[in-house]
């Protein structure tokens, strides 16, 4: 039986950790855990390759690594990886990975299974392959790919399949290309493998999703002067009673133009601007601090714990509970 072909996308924005933590998995399946357990090397299930528009020549990557791909763009595999692009949300897309592009969609067009970590869905955003489909993608890329025509985004979400066939498969952010690299393994050889290499490379599903580690708080913007005057006022009085109505009387506008304009600024109402500041205040006390959950609800401006319990569980994917005791105890680990 002829084993299926898995191309890692390698462009020169690609992190070599993702590109070789995703081939690492599906060298290893199959191979090392009889190797491990029983003594004796396995046959290994699957043929990874690293496929480049330079073809098998050196190419400089992320961060200055220097790799040396399998192969050019002039095959079709069994299942295409992704991995991220390492480039600031607002950069051009457009035309910057044309030949890229084109190989996606003849590979789709071909039966391949198309699959992305983190940013990477903005390859198959660009190529048109998720217009009408749900996708996901990296936390802070989320308002990026919803931007693309009919492309329905689960910021929430770790991982979402999709597609003709299930043939299009996204991971989030950071490490959920682990979950991806699992998942295929599970698809292609059966879950018994995909929990061998579970257990090797101690990896933990995102069952919470990636809403925990987003950072809910949008960056300051600077176009309209009036309503980033507001922003750094709320910054510090995110607490009071009634947020939005100082915020209106800051502004010097009328309450329908300062909606107005402060929608179409920050992408939020106000309200859901100031619950933004409140919750991030929020998540950095219960991390460091041992103050009771009710305290923390009211020190950000919560007079009723049980309504601020329900906002961080839709907001953060965790309750505040589960939320400090993940990255509480994180911080107290790093910290040492």
């Amino acid at each position: 039986m002829q084993k299926p072909t898995i191309a890692l996308l390698a462009i020169p924005e690609v992190a070599a950790s993702t590109l070789y933590g995703i081939y690492d998995v599906f060298a290893a399946a199959g191979r090392d855990w009889p190797a491990l357990i029983e003594g004796k090397t396995g046959e290994p299930l699957f043929v990874p390759q690293v496929a480049a528009r330079a073809g098998p020549h050196e190419m400089v990557i992320a961060n200055g690594v220097r790799i040396v791909p399998d192969a050019g763009l002039d095959w079709v595999p069994d299942v295409v990886c992704i991995p991220e692009i390492m480039l600031p949300p607002d950069a051009v897309l457009e035309g910057r990975y044309s030949e890229e592009v084109e190989w996606l969609k003849r590979c789709h067009a071909a039966g391949a299974i198309l699959a992305t970590a983190c940013s990477g869905a903005l390859l198959l955003a660009e190529s048109g392959l998720l217009r009408g489909e749900d996708a996901t993608t990296h936390w802070a890329y989320c308002d990026v790919l919803g931007r693309y025509p009919d492309v329905r985004v689960h910021p929430h979400r770790a991982l979402v399949i999709g597609g003709t066939g299930s043939r299009l498969v996204m991971a989030g952010g950071g490490t959920s290309w682990s979950d991806l690299a699992l998942y295929l393994v599970a698809r292609l050889a059966g879950v018994d493998e995909a929990m061998h290499l579970a257990k090797l490379f101690l990896i933990d599903w995102h069952a919470a999703g990636q809403l925990p580690f987003a950072m809910l708080a949008r960056t300051r913007q600077a176009e309209d002067a009036v309503i980033a005057r507001c922003q750094t006022w709320i910054a510090e009085h995110y607490d009071e009673p009634s947020p939005v109505a100082a915020l209106i009387e800051v502004s010097g506008l009328s309450e329908r133009s300062f909606h107005r304009r402060f929608r179409k600024a920050t992408g939020l109402t106000p309200m859901e601007y100031v619950h933004t500041l409140r919750l991030e205040e929020a998540k950095q006390m219960l991390e460091t601090e041992k103050a009771p959950v009710d305290a923390i609800a009211e020190a950000v401006g919560y007079e009723d714990a049980a309504f601020f319990g329900r906002l961080f569980r839709r907001k953060v994917g965790l309750t505040p509970a589960q939320y400090r005791r993940r990255f509480g105890g994180l911080r107290k680990a790093l910290a040492g």
